[in-house]
């Protein structure tokens, strides 16, 4: 891994809790935001994941797989009271 360097202008205030989390979690404020940042893109990365795959399907699709999947009862520990 190559770091780059980039300014980033904060908030004080916000610049304060990352400090204050930063320290409580025993990190560096870099390694902080760094760990931020790849958590958000995660996050928004898998939504994206999950609206494409969902524009694939179809109910009928989701129907027909219930239909398949037969119709004994729930076995023991498994019925939801």
């Amino acid at each position: 891994m190559n770091p780059t360097s980039e300014t980033l202008k904060l908030r004080p205030s916000l610049k304060a809790e990352a400090q204050r989390l930063a320290r409580e979690d025993g990190v560096s404020l870099n390694e902080f935001i760094n760990t931020a940042v790849a958590e958000k893109l995660s996050a928004l990365e898998t939504e994206t994941y999950f609206r494409t795959r969902s524009a694939r399907g179809s109910r009928e699709a989701f129907l027909a797989v219930l239909d398949s999947a037969g119709d004994e009862p729930p076995i023991e520990g498994d019925r939801i009271s």
